[in-house]
């Protein structure tokens, strides 16, 4: 038995007023709402848009705000909901 596994990878991130968007290295798209991530929630647009890719796409850095987010976890739903 053969299993094919994959390691989600962002190639993309943007934002719109109320979710941050990523584009996965397999063409998906998730849209996240950004009240789920206090530090974004309330950062600038230019402070969102300082991000660095990480581990290949496995990981999401903003070093100005403090934030890292893991994109696996991202997809089996496992991020702070709590809204500040």
């Amino acid at each position: 038995m053969s299993t094919l596994t994959f390691e989600a990878r962002a190639s993309k991130i943007w934002f719109d007023n109320d979710n941050m968007w990523l584009t996965l290295s397999d063409g998906r798209q998730l849209s996240i709402p950004l009240v789920y991530f206090p530090r974004l929630h309330k950062a600038t647009e230019q402070q969102r848009e300082k991000y660095e890719l990480s581990g290949g796409g496995t990981g999401l850095h903003w070093g100005e705000i403090d934030e890292d987010i893991s994109v696996p976890n991202l997809l089996i739903g496992i991020y702070n909901r709590s809204v500040t």
